[in-house]
C-alpha cells in the first residue's frame, strides 16, 4: 500500500456521493465505491488488488466500523418500535421459514450444498441500508414502525447465525465464537450502563467536551478492536464484533459527540475504504466463466424479495417489504468467510455478491413509493448537535 493508492482508492470513494446526490435516484451511498473498486479492481483493471495485506487489514477494520454504527442505529430504546416488536418479529419468522424453502431448492438446483448460508443470506435485512432509507425519506406511521422492528430482528439473528451455518463442521467453534463476542459485548453494555446510571459518563463526556479529547470515541474503539480480536481469534467475522457492540451501545444511548465522531471517522475514510475493497476483491470474470452462478446470484437476491415481499399477507405493504430485503453485510461476511476457508466453488462468492447489489437496487426502486406506504413529515431544521444519518 502506497499514499498515492491511498489517494486513488479516497477519490474513488466520492464516486458514492456523486451518485447518490440525485434525490429522485435513490441510490445508496455504498453503490459508488463498490462500483468503482468493481472497475478498478479484479474484475476491470486490476489497479487495485484486494489481497494485499494493508489493504485488506485496513477494509476489516472499515467493516467493523460499518457494523458499529449499523447496530447503533437499531432504535432498540424506541419504546414505539418495542411495541411493534411482535409484529416485526412474526413477519421474520415469515421470511425465514420462506427463505429455508428457497435456500434449499436453490442449493439443491444448483448442486452447492449450502442451503443453510443461502437461506440466512435470504432472510437477513440490512439495518445499514434500510434505515438511513427510512431518515432520509422520513418515514413515519404503524407500518415503518413494524418494519423497523423485523429489520432488527433479523438483522440480528442473521448476523448470529452466520457462523453457525456457513461451515457445518466448525458450527460448535463458532458458536463459541459468537458467544465469546456477545459476552463480552454484554460486559461493555453492563461498564456503559454504570457509568451513565452512576454519572460518570456525563463527567466523562463534559471533560471530553470541554479539553477536546474525544474520551468516548476512543474507549469505543479499544473496545470495538477488543471485540473484532476476539471474533478473528475465534473463527467469527469482524461484523458480528461490530455489531454486537453497536446495540451494546444503542441499549444505553449513544452520545451525540461520539455520534457525529464516529460519522466522520467512518464515513469520511474507513467506509468508502471498505466497499471500494468489496468491490476491488469480487472478481465478476468468474462469473463469465461460470455463468450457471449469475443466474444463481440473480435467483438469491430475487429469491430475497419474494420472501420479503409474501409479508403482504400479513400486512407489510409490497415497497415496504422490497425494502426490507436489502441486504450487504451478511453476504459480505459470508463471501469472506466462505472464501478464506475455501467453501466455494470458483464465481459462487460473487454471485452472493451479485444477489446483495439486486436487493440494493430493489431498494432504490422501492424506496420512492415506499415514501407513500406509511405517512411522511417534512424534513425540519436540524436541531443543535442532532445525530446525522448514516448514509451508507
Amino acid at each position: 500500500m502506497t499514499f498515492s493508492t491511498l489517494a486513488l482508492i479516497t477519490a474513488l470513494g466520492l464516486l458514492g456521493p456523486l451518485l447518490a446526490a440525485k434525490r429522485s435516484w435513490n441510490l445508496p451511498l455504498i453503490l459508488g465505491p463498490m462500483v468503482a473498486g468493481v472497475i478498478f479492481g479484479a474484475t476491470g483493471f486490476r489497479v487495485l488488488d484486494a489481497t494485499e495485506p494493508t489493504f485488506a487489514f485496513l477494509a476489516d477494520i472499515g467493516f467493523a466500523i460499518v457494523m458499529f454504527v449499523a447496530g447503533t442505529h437499531v432504535p432498540v430504546r424506541d419504546p414505539a418500535v418495542r411495541s411493534a416488536l411482535g409484529a416485526g418479529a412474526v413477519r421474520a419468522a415469515g421470511v425465514g421459514v420462506i427463505a429455508a424453502v428457497l435456500g434449499t431448492a436453490l442449493a439443491a438446483a444448483f448442486g452447492t450444498g449450502h442451503a443453510a448460508l443461502y437461506a440466512v443470506i435470504m432472510a437477513s435485512s440490512s439495518a445499514a441500508v434500510v434505515l438511513p432509507i427510512i431518515n432520509a425519506g422520513h418515514l413515519t406511521g404503524k407500518p415503518v414502525l413494524a418494519l423497523t422492528a423485523q429489520v432488527a430482528i433479523a438483522d440480528t439473528v442473521c448476523v448470529v447465525a452466520l457462523p453457525l451455518v456457513i461451515d457445518p463442521p466448525t458450527a460448535g467453534r463458532a458458536a463459541l465464537g459468537a458467544l465469546a463476542v456477545g459476552g463480552a459485548a454484554f460486559v461493555f453494555y453492563l461498564i456503559l450502563r454504570w457509568s451513565e446510571r452512576s454519572g460518570v459518563g456525563d463527567r466523562i463526556e463534559a471533560v471530553s467536551e470541554e479539553r477536546e479529547f474525544a474520551l468516548q470515541l476512543r474507549v469505543s474503539l479499544v473496545a470495538l478492536f477488543l471485540l473484532a480480536a476476539i471474533a478473528t481469534t475465534m473463527h467469527v467475522s469482524v461484523m458480528l464484533a461490530g455489531f454486537a457492540l453497536g446495540l451494546a451501545v444503542a441499549a444505553v444511548g449513544e452520545p451525540r459527540r461520539m455520534a457525529a465522531q464516529l460519522f466522520a471517522l467512518g464515513e469520511g475514510f474507513l467506509a468508502p475504504l471498505f466497499f471500494v475493497w468489496l468491490g476491488a476483491r469480487v472478481n465478476l470474470r468468474d462469473l463469465v466463466e461460470h455463468p450457471s452462478f449469475i443466474l444463481l446470484g440473480l435467483a438469491l437476491g430475487l429469491g430475497a424479495i419474494a420472501a420479503h415481499v409474501a409479508m403482504r399477507f400479513v400486512g407489510l405493504p409490497v415497497p415496504l417489504g422490497v425494502l426490507a430485503a436489502a441486504q450487504i453485510g451478511v453476504p459480505v461476511a459470508a463471501v469472506t468467510v466462505g472464501e478464506q476457508l475455501h467453501l466455494f466453488a470458483a464465481g459462487e462468492g460473487a454471485a452472493l455478491i451479485l444477489g446483495a447489489l439486486v436487493t440494493i437496487g430493489g431498494a432504490a426502486i422501492a424506496a420512492g413509493p415506499a415514501a407513500n406506504s406509511g405517512r411522511t413529515v417534512p424534513p425540519g431544521p436540524a436541531s443543535p448537535g442532532a445525530r446525522p444519518a448514516h448514509p451508507s
